[in-house]
């Protein structure tokens, strides 16, 4: 089977052939073999709605030399609280995605290539991915609750690598996966659900290269009273955590400079603490001793802060290193398991706002 698999970021987008075969193990079935041709067309800023018609068409020249696809699969955009999964991308999904204005780019892209080419259009585990316990969403504040914010892409791909480096089906597995990057959270997979997590960005997880990480609650009031409320959230989000602690968010730099910089020193460990910290929070809301740990994103290239983080917590469970992103790959994947008949495909439907106005 062949996906064409659609990534927008920042300054491009990624794009990939993929070439999906079955699992060779019949006792692990979603193990599937997996070839990419990578590809990439650059943006000289954020396209608006008129540049959409421009970049399906870079996309269609970009691809026109690779295998017929059957099927196009991109990143979604915040489609409403949703289960994990493959879902078709509708005009009425790609609308949605594109009026929020976050990240639906790749819905909207998928489906005009999709169109064009004849075959049917996915998006795979939305951003806005929720599956939380609903004690897990439960805070002591009266009408405030706690939403799913992870890197669910990426997290769940890793999970199920975890789960399939100890022989288990990702659904058959207890996985703690920490993201450990620019920004950070950590993420309890329970038999495929994530059940619970620390959040990212200004809402939760250890610090990272740019994020703040955990702070008093009466510094945060101190530091919202000082500050706009939008420069506030961008300095959590993008302007902490190494940045703030050492000038540099290189996480390949900062590992060059720690053996002789008392900052990046007492940065890393700083770094180290939390993320053990999370991963055990997390441990702690699955319903049993987790079958593995996962350690990905950037920072689990820096061999030396991997290694004080799997002696630390190599007692709980096997912990499986998985550096970078897998983003095309889960992307792939998640359209993998559609065509080869392992997963059905979900319908999206517009999500209706729960009482206290999320939606």
């Amino acid at each position: 089977m062949i996906a064409h698999v659609i990534n927008p970021g920042s300054s491009s987008v990624k794009l990939a052939c993929a070439d999906l075969q079955p699992s060779e193990n019949p006792a692990l079935p979603g193990q599937l073999r997996l070839s990419l041709t990578r590809a990439e067309v650059p943006l000289e800023g954020p396209p608006g709605e008129q540049d959409i018609s421009a970049l399906t068409r870079a996309v269609l020249d970009m691809t026109a030399g690779w295998p017929a696809p059957d099927a196009v699969v991109a990143r979604g955009g915040w489609l409403g609280r949703v289960a994990a999964g493959t879902y078709r991308v509708t005009p009425e999904l790609a609308r949605y995605a594109a009026d929020e204005d976050r990240d639906g780019l790749g819905s909207v892209l998928a489906l005009g290539v999709g169109e064009a080419r004849g075959v049917p259009a996915f998006v795979v585990d939305p951003q806005s991915v929720n599956e939380l316990l609903p004690e897990a969403r439960v805070t002591g504040v009266r009408g405030v609750t706690r939403e799913a914010r992870f890197h669910a892409l990426n997290a769940r791909v890793v999970a199920r690598r975890a789960a399939h480096e100890v022989g288990l089906r990702l659904q058959d597995a207890r996985v703690v996966v920490a993201h450990l990057g620019a920004t950070t959270s950590v993420t309890a997979f329970d038999r495929g659900r994530a059940i619970d997590t620390s959040g990212m960005g200004p809402d939760g997880g250890p610090l990272g290269a740019r994020q703040a990480g955990p702070l008093p609650t009466t510094t945060l009031l101190r530091l919202a009273g000082e500050h706009p409320r939008t420069e506030l959230l961008r300095s959590l989000a993008a302007e902490s955590g190494f940045l703030a602690l050492t000038s540099s968010a290189n996480l390949r730099e900062l590992e060059a400079r720690e053996e002789s910089d008392p900052a990046v020193q007492a940065a890393a460990a700083a770094f180290v603490h939390q993320a053990c910290k999370a991963i055990g929070e997390q441990c702690g809301a699955l319903p049993g001793r987790p079958d593995a740990l996962a350690i990905t994103g950037g920072a689990a290239h820096w061999e030396a802060v991997v290694d004080r983080i799997e002696r630390r917590l190599g007692w709980i469970a096997p912990v499986i290193i998985v550096p970078g992103e897998l983003e095309l790959e889960a992307l792939a994947e998640g359209a993998g398991r559609v065509l080869l008949g392992l997963e059905a495909p979900r319908d999206w439907t517009p999500p209706v706002p729960d009482p206290d106005g999320s939606r």
